[in-house]
């Protein structure tokens, strides 16, 4: 939905950008985003319901740590009214600590540990399963298989809600239509009461079942926050790495001499994995703004939403130095933003760097030379998250 310009914005800080569609199809979504920081540091796009956008890295980390001025309360530009509201993600303090520290249990170094072993043996496994080919469609054959196989397990869900999963994330995410949205939420508020119903009626040794059972003021969670948290697990364990994953393994394609020095040197991969994740950094979250103020040159209205992408936060030369550039000895940086930041980083941030370190590790091993398929080009794609429809590779 397109608005009308209000007043209080300065023409000079309006840009005709749709951040689900900010590029020709199959163009590069990141160099799409770049161009916003030839502008102001403040831009305001009529796209979407009309929001404004935050397009430097000392911003967006202001935006993202500062909650008195700019609430979580909804996180999703642009709004809906049929969504569940994340949870912790979209709850402030007081009330976001004790709803992030009931999760905190399931991501405790010993449950690290025992998924990331799990993550290995099933990489192994996969890598093994199409390396005598000599190609394979990354996105379908292995990153929405590693990360997402292990997700199932942690909820303890059965391995073929995988397929329908992984459809209603990427719409919601990314969606053709309003129209595919709709549907696709559907979809998953039906599936998210039904999972709820049966946790509460049959707990088992899982991350939904304990927190569903843990009290905080003396109460249970209620039937919308029910709702919120099992959204918010859904929708951060379906895409995340698996989208990350795609843009690295894309990447690496295209780079020999990168992939070469993890060979040679495996002892950079941890620091390659954050590299690749600050140079590729997928979401795009908002802010809403709390009470009318000044803002960089901006006047901001209660109410109204601002967009935060970790890629400008990666892409600011002000932040870091030749930023365009993958540099895996790159050193004292500082953090990068694919994980959010302050109260409200992922609490998975452990596993997902362990997932993606072992994808290097054993896919290197085996695969060590690879590349795109000249006839059959990767797919990209945008939206809440920058993703990768299809990437064919071959050997």
């Amino acid at each position: 939905m397109r608005i009308e310009t209000p007043p209080h914005v300065n023409p000079e800080q309006v840009v005709d950008f749709d951040f689900y569609h900010p590029c020709e199809a199959g163009g590069d979504p990141f160099l799409a985003w770049k161009t916003l920081q030839d502008g102001p540091e403040m831009v305001w796009t009529p796209h979407n319901g009309g929001h404004w956008i935050a397009t430097r890295g000392e911003q967006i980390k202001e935006l993202l740590t500062d909650w008195n001025q700019f609430s979580s309360s909804c996180a999703f530009i642009p709004p809906s009214p049929d969504r569940p509201r994340g949870l912790p993600l979209e709850y402030d303090p007081p009330e976001h600590t004790p709803l992030k520290r009931m999760l905190a249990p399931a991501f405790l170094p010993k449950a690290i540990r025992h998924w990331s072993e799990e993550a290995r043996n099933l990489a192994v496994e996969l890598i093994e399963g199409f390396r005598d080919r000599g190609k394979c469609e990354f996105i379908e054959e292995f990153a929405q298989q590693l990360p997402i196989i292990i997700f199932l397990r942690i909820l303890d869900l059965p391995e073929e809600d995988r397929k329908p999963l992984l459809d209603s994330v990427n719409t919601n995410l990314r969606p053709a239509s309003e129209e595919a949205r709709a549907k696709s939420r559907a979809f998953m508020n039906d599936y998210i009461d039904r999972l709820i119903k049966d946790r509460r009626e049959n707990p088992r040794e899982e991350i939904l079942s304990a927190a569903l059972m843990t009290e905080i003021d003396g109460k249970l969670l209620d039937d919308d926050m029910a709702r919120g948290l099992t959204s918010g697990l859904l929708g951060g364990g379906l895409d995340t790495v698996a989208s990350s994953m795609g843009w690295m393994a894309m990447f690496l394609a295209q780079n020999p001499g990168h992939r070469r020095q993890l060979i040679d040197d495996p002892l950079l991969i941890p620091n390659a994995v954050q590299e690749m994740l600050r140079r590729f950094s997928i979401p795009n979250i908002a802010r809403v703004v709390r009470e009318d103020m000044e803002y960089h040159g901006a006047s901001l209205k209660a109410g109204e939403q601002v967009l935060m992408s970790g890629c400008l936060h990666a892409m600011d030369p002000e932040i870091f130095a030749d930023p365009m550039t993958v540099d895996f000895t790159r050193k004292n940086a500082p953090r990068h933003m694919s994980y959010s930041t302050g109260i409200h980083r992922c609490i998975g941030a452990q596993l997902a760097n362990q997932e993606l370190g072992i994808f290097l590790e054993e896919w290197l091993a085996r695969i060590p030379d690879f590349g795109l398929d000249p006839e059959d080009p990767p797919e990209m794609v945008t939206g809440i998250a920058h993703g990768i429809n299809r990437l064919p590779l071959i050997w």
